[in-house]
């Protein structure tokens, strides 16, 4: 089986690239989820569309993996338009900035992922871009250096971060229009199982698709992961067809329980609750008691154990809540047999 480190990891894999094409859904209608995003933007994409006009620049933040790329897409293909896609970290200088803008057509759209990563210098050659539709090129250094100026099509810039409190405030805002995606819900990640399972042409009945649902981590491409993976145990240990019994089966020999927490996550909380009294203790002393790299405790599992109410952060460390002490020790006591029957 494959590490559940990399199954619970809402960061996109690289097997998932092909998959996550061929399920994202190109127009609103079939976008599940994000429901009050959804109803903004179509007013939105609608106004623009009447006017024949570039739709306002859109900032998408949110944890990974719920839709942030589809959406930009999404609004691309709703206006009839082209899209050019990068990443903050690949833009390293303005020249490559301006490279990628001049070949924009007019009401393009720029899609950058991970823009909290961009390049300061790159960051500040963008606000006229934004603003004015223009590009200050200089060229030549010293006394002899000029400065020319670029007309640039009316493009919009459609931006993704996973981390909005690392944006400058001028880069902010610039952008007219601004979503943060939350965490779906139970039931929306069991209609994306539905959904992908139709695509792929799984056979899977509802109670196998909600047990993926529970443990996906309100997140769609974990759960798109999943499936994927639980197909793979009903083909090689059952009929084909994944049913409640398939579901559990193969996700416990994952290591992922029916909250959708790994071996990682309960180590995490049984060494805050057992080595640190509850806590509050420190990510690093944290992360050198469960010998995993900080980051990885911060971006991958704490989010979810926080949206989980198994955990919160307070000024002086990381602390586990009643509802951890009594998930985490209510499973010890029953390994013991001290909740069986007499």
């Amino acid at each position: 089986m494959p590490d559940s480190r990399e199954l619970i990891s809402s960061k996109a894999l690289p097997g998932d690239e092909t998959t996550e094409v061929s399920l994202r859904p190109l127009v609103l209608d079939d976008y599940i989820g994000q429901e009050s995003v959804k109803r903004n933007l179509k007013v939105y994409i609608e106004a623009a569309r009447q006017r024949q006009e570039a739709i306002d620049h859109v900032l998408l933040s949110g944890p990974p993996g719920l839709g942030k790329t589809t959406l930009a897409h999404i609004i691309a293909n709703e206006l009839n338009v082209g899209i050019r896609i990068t990443s903050g970290p690949a833009i390293e200088r303005s020249g490559d900035l301006v490279a990628i803008l001049t070949n924009l057509e007019d009401r393009d759209v720029l899609f950058i992922d991970e823009i909290h990563r961009l390049n300061h210098q790159a960051e500040e050659a963008l606000y006229p871009a934004m603003e004015d539709f223009t590009f200050d090129w200089i060229a030549g250094k010293g006394p002899a250096a000029r400065t020319y100026r670029l007309k640039l099509p009316r493009f919009t810039l459609v931006a993704a971060t996973t981390r909005s409190g690392l944006l400058t405030s001028p880069l902010r805002d610039r952008f007219g229009i601004s979503f943060r995606l939350d965490y779906y819900s139970v039931d929306e990640l069991f209609q994306v199982v539905m959904r992908s399972a139709r695509i792929l042409g799984i056979s899977i009945d509802e109670p196998g698709a909600m047990e993926i649902a529970k443990r996906a981590r309100g997140t769609p491409r974990i759960a798109n992961r999943l499936l994927r993976r639980v197909r793979d145990y009903a083909q090689v240990k059952g009929d084909g067809v994944i049913d409640r019994d398939i579901s559990c089966e193969s996700l416990a020999a994952m290591g992922i329980d029916s909250q959708g927490l790994d071996g990682l996550d309960r180590k995490i909380l049984s060494a805050i609750i057992n080595n640190y009294d509850g806590g509050p203790v420190g990510l690093s002393t944290l992360a050198a008691s469960v010998s995993e790299d900080a980051g990885t405790i911060e971006d991958v599992y704490e989010p979810y154990l926080m949206q989980m109410g198994f955990l919160e952060r307070t000024p002086r460390g990381r602390v586990a809540t009643q509802k951890a002490m009594e998930y985490i020790l209510g499973s010890t006591y029953k390994r013991k047999g001290l909740f069986d029957n007499p």
